[in-house]
């Protein structure tokens, strides 16, 4: 009589694997590529991505997790949209932590290295505005704040911040598809300002700099919104 043969027990999902699939449908909602307020299966993100439900399902779960997606049970998943009051409590948090951020790097003082990365930020900024690349311009922007948070040395400041970031993402790039950033040669400037601030230890100034350009780019923000009479996004 035949030995049966022993079940064959299904390989898992290498990590690596799921990280891509969770970053590829991250991109999508971010760049909102997938709609704000649509709603899409499983196995059609699946289909899109040309890979298996499995790692597509975990990666859900992350975006849940991190109220970029809505899990709506044998419907699949909600783009969560981002609404005007939205924007003004994600603001609120980044208008209270990044500018001590910037306080912490004054007071404990940035190394040459550190000020030479946020200065290539805004010279990046610079040669994109120059080419009218508003989308790399908004990336090197990013760069410029996520560079002073992470280098606050409060590594739970930092995560507090990053967690408000990617909807701050989705909004500025859909708002730069409707109207050009009325002011992006004032933005630059205003970087450089915080950090000679911090070159020189003046923790107050680059508090009180960095306060003012945020509370900027949020009334910029919901300006467009509402001049376009947009409730969410």
């Amino acid at each position: 009589m035949a030995q049966a043969k022993p079940k064959t027990e299904a390989k898992p999902v290498r990590r690596s694997a799921i990280d891509g699939v969770y970053e590829r449908i991250r991109k999508k909602v971010l760049d909102s590529e997938l709609a704000p307020g649509s709603q899409i299966l499983e196995h059609e993100l699946a289909v899109m991505l040309g890979v298996s439900r499995t790692p597509v399902r975990e990666a859900v779960i992350r975006l849940h997790n991190e109220g970029l997606l809505e899990i709506i049970p044998r419907h699949g998943v909600r783009i969560v949209p981002i609404a005007v009051s939205d924007m003004r409590e994600i603001y609120d948090v980044l208008i209270s932590l990044e500018p001590r951020a910037a306080e912490l790097l004054a007071l404990r003082g940035a190394s040459p290295k550190e000020l030479r990365q946020l200065e290539v930020c805004c010279e990046r900024m610079t040669d994109a505005l120059a080419r009218d690349e508003m989308e790399e311009w908004a990336l090197a922007d990013e760069e410029f704040h996520l560079g002073i948070v992470q280098l606050s040395g409060n590594r739970r400041l930092a995560d507090i911040v990053l967690n408000c970031w990617d909807q701050v993402h989705r909004a500025r790039y859909f708002t730069l598809r409707l109207r050009k950033h009325p002011h992006p040669s004032k933005s630059i400037e205003e970087h450089y300002e915080i950090i000679e601030a911090i070159r020189r230890g003046d923790a107050k100034a680059a508090s009180d700099i960095y306060r003012r350009h945020r509370d900027r780019g949020l009334k910029e923000q919901v300006d467009v919104m509402m001049t376009f009479r947009i409730h969410q996004i």
